[in-house]
């Protein structure tokens, strides 16, 4: 059964066009193309709706995935936004095909993208459906049913569905019922609109007028040609379209039914009884008519049995038809039911969404009355606090609009996460005012705490706040000249790579600072935000951390084992975020840790943090760690740099208690290997040579265990033991050795001992 649609109902329906990314985005280009032809003109809402999978399970930083079960909601939450976020991307190539036209997007979750875009029909109440088909029916086969014919197959009796191929269209039109309900042209023909009507078959006429049976009063071709007997196809003039029309049926009961079996039989009889009684007539004048007149009278009778099969024919197929309609008028019976089930679940959804609606906005006025109450306290406090403070001063909003040329564009730097950053001169001092967005009043509370602990807290590896408006929701800090630490591992901004020292050293200041604040009296700090973007570097590249916003303070120190503070709402950045505080909400200072391990295996091999750790892992275990270093610096440390990963490895495990303590063990241990890399570039920059013999002739460095191999030359043990257990030649010379053992040359190793000692010396004089 085919809807007719006038012009009126086309203009006033919501078309939505079903599209996908990757393979299948050809599909969807041509499906967005011929809607935007023939549809979108005509439409007052246009969607494009692309189906995401459900998910269930999230990577991890360590590059493991993780069931969503085991993590929090808002984690879930973060990553499903995000992914949301990079599937609109998808939709944009979409939407310029449209024109001009405004577009809506909307992306939907399921497992099924059929089911996903089939229930979003029925709850939106879309009334035009169009999808990319594919025209390869072999491929259809071997994967089994696909997206379209599935839509096609499912889709609501209200609902238009038009699926988009390379040669041909395929639509089911709403209220449309048969075995094989699709109206399929060839699509090269489609460029226009028009409405045609079917006539009733002549044969029925000329039958039933032959027998005396008036054909408006004939109950059969009443129930042939009753109802609105209109298909709707698409083609232009001089067009060859094939369109398979469904009429729409009146309602027949079975009263009906015993009247039409009645007269038809009747109708039958009568026609029987006139064929027989010709027949018995010509038998018994037989002797008495003419050759010719017995042909024309055989001639007369053959006719009457063809018009009699003929009639016969009509009948039954009459009766097919009585059938079908009697089955199409309890499908119609039993859709105007669920009709009315639906209006009515709709009805009992508009008024759950309407109660939810309520009981938002009541949240949101008592949490904004928290927000003023709170807000109202810390700045009683704040204001207290600059009465008596040395270090910072507070600005008016004069003072700030005018250093800012009223927050001009030229003078922004950076955005953060609620707010903008500004670049100008207070008090004849280059620094960096960050602003709160208008937009984000609601975190008024987050910029009055990050006042109160900035003002509270100094150290040299800490931003020094120097200011705050109050009035404006600004902060004034230090300006840090060369960045930060993220736009120098990516270059961006022109930045250049950073050496290998200065990367040690940063490592080692970052280190400081979070000792500082995880020791903080009477309570420690945790910073929960710790990424390269928040690490700061002056002219000097001396490092700072910043951002410490979403900095807790809590109450005390308590074991490993214990609780610290949990929240629901998780803070922070997804892939430098304590596992264990993902999982539990729990916050510790050994969370900051984590992401200071992650920072550091960035700074060794300059990559994105997603399944760092794992990478690393594999090289150390494999011997291939010098090939996972960033191929930016060419002079890397190798002992100093794999000690360097091995410690950044053992703070990013996944639980707290098995990371080391920042003071007590870290902290040394960065030391030890600054310290080393201070004295190789000491080497370097006074040009101390050792004498060649020194060396390692694998290894190319200065040997600290020499051993004699058999062929003469002396290697440092480590790497003449490796060499041997692969090869039986010399490493200098190529030629084979006599055997594979190995002594310890005591008098070179003393030699170059003294060197060192004499080296150290002389360099702690200049």
């Amino acid at each position: 059964m085919m809807a007719v649609f006038t012009g009126d109902e086309t203009a006033a329906a919501a078309v939505a066009v079903a599209v996908c990314g990757g393979r299948g985005a050809g599909r969807s280009r041509r499906a967005v193309r011929w809607a935007a032809e023939h549809l979108v003109p005509h439409a007052h809402r246009v969607v494009l709706v692309h189906v995401i999978r459900a998910v269930t399970s999230i990577p991890s930083p360590s590059g493991e995935r993780v069931p969503v079960d085991r993590l929090g909601k808002d984690v879930v939450e973060m990553y499903v936004q995000d992914l949301k976020s990079k599937a609109q991307q998808v939709l944009f190539p979409f939407r310029e095909l449209c024109g001009t036209r405004n577009v809506e997007t909307l992306v939907l979750e399921g497992e099924n993208p059929a089911a996903a875009l089939l229930e979003y029909v029925s709850i939106s109440g879309t009334k035009n459906l169009v999808l990319g088909y594919s025209s390869f029916r072999f491929r259809r086969i071997l994967k089994g049913p696909d997206v379209p014919t599935t839509v096609l197959k499912f889709s609501p009796d209200y609902c238009n569905i038009f699926a988009v191929s390379r040669r041909k269209l395929i639509m089911k039109f709403a209220n449309q019922v048969s075995d094989d309900p699709s109206i399929s042209t060839h699509i090269q023909t489609i460029k226009g609109k028009l409405f045609v009507q079917r006539r009733r078959n002549p044969l029925f006429d000329a039958v039933f007028s032959l027998y005396g049976l008036e054909v408006g009063n004939s109950p059969i071709l009443s129930l042939l040609t009753g109802g609105t007997l209109h298909s709707r196809a698409l083609s232009e003039p001089s067009s060859s379209i094939s369109v398979r029309s469904f009429e729409t049926l009146p309602s027949i009961g079975g009263h009906e039914e015993g009247e039409l079996n009645n007269k038809n039989y009747g109708f039958l009889a009568s026609i029987k009884y006139k064929t027989s009684f010709m027949f018995h007539s010509s038998r018994k004048n037989l002797q008495d008519v003419s050759p010719a007149e017995v042909s024309n009278s055989r001639k007369e009778s053959q006719n009457i049995l063809a018009m009699y099969d003929q009639v016969c024919d009509d009948l039954v197929h009459a009766k097919k038809k009585f059938q079908s309609l009697s089955s199409e008028y309890s499908e119609v019976e039993k859709k105007l039911k669920n009709g009315l089930e639906r209006e009515k679940v709709l009805e009992a959804i508009k008024e759950v969404e309407e109660a939810k609606q309520v009981s938002v906005k009541e949240a949101q006025h008592r949490h904004k009355a928290e927000l003023v109450r709170i807000s109202s306290e810390l700045s009683k406090t704040i204001d207290g606090y600059f009465l008596n403070s040395k270090w910072c001063r507070r600005y008016s909003k004069n003072e700030i609009e005018v250093a800012t040329d009223n927050f001009s564009e030229a003078k922004k730097i950076g955005e953060g996460g609620c707010g903008y950053v500004y670049k100008c001169n207070l008090d004849h001092t280059l620094v960096a005012v960050k602003v709160l967005r208008q937009d984000a009043r609601d975190k008024e509370a987050e910029f009055l705490r990050e006042v109160k602990i900035l003002s509270q807290i100094h150290h040299p590896h800490l931003v020094l706040l120097l200011g705050v408006c109050l009035e404006s929701g600004c902060l004034v800090y230090e300006y840090m000249e060369n960045g930060s630490l993220d736009d120098h591992l990516f270059n961006r901004d022109g930045k250049r790579p950073l050496p290998w020292i200065i990367r040690f050293r940063i490592l080692y200041e970052v280190a400081c600072g979070l000792t500082f604040l995880h020791g903080n009296k009477p309570e420690p700090i945790v910073h929960r935000d710790l990424k390269p973007a928040n690490i700061l570097l002056n002219r000097n590249y001396v490092s700072k951390i910043g951002d410490v916003g979403l900095a807790k303070l809590l109450s005390d120190v308590v074991p490993d084992g214990l609780t610290e503070y949990r929240e629901t709402i998780l803070a922070g950045t997804f892939f430098y975020m304590d596992p264990e505080y993902q999982r539990t909400g729990t916050v510790r200072p050994k969370s900051d840790l984590y992401a200071w391990g992650v920072i550091a295996l960035q700074l060794l091999t300059g990559k994105n943090p997603n399944g760092l750790i794992v990478s690393m892992e594999n090289a150390i275990r494999g011997g291939t760690f010098s090939a996972v270093l960033d191929q930016s610096v060419k002079d890397w440390p190798l002992a100093e740099a794999e000690r360097l990963a091995k410690l950044a490895l053992q703070c990013s495990r996944l639980t707290c208690r098995e990371r080391p303590d920042l003071d007590s063990e870290v902290l040394p241990e960065l030391e030890d290997i600054l310290n080393k890399g201070n004295a190789i570039i000491n080497l370097k920059k006074h040009n101390i040579d050792a004498p060649k013999h020194y060396f390692c002739p694998i290894l190319m460095e200065i040997m600290d265990d020499p051993y004699v191999a058999a062929d003469g030359y002396t290697y440092e043990h480590k790497a003449i033991r490796a060499w041997l257990e692969k090869y039986d030649i010399s490493p200098v010379n190529k030629i084979r050795l006599p055997h594979t053992s190995i002594i310890p040359n005591h008098s070179l190793r003393l030699a170059i001992q003294e060197w060192k000692s004499h080296v150290a010396f002389s360099t702690s004089w200049n």
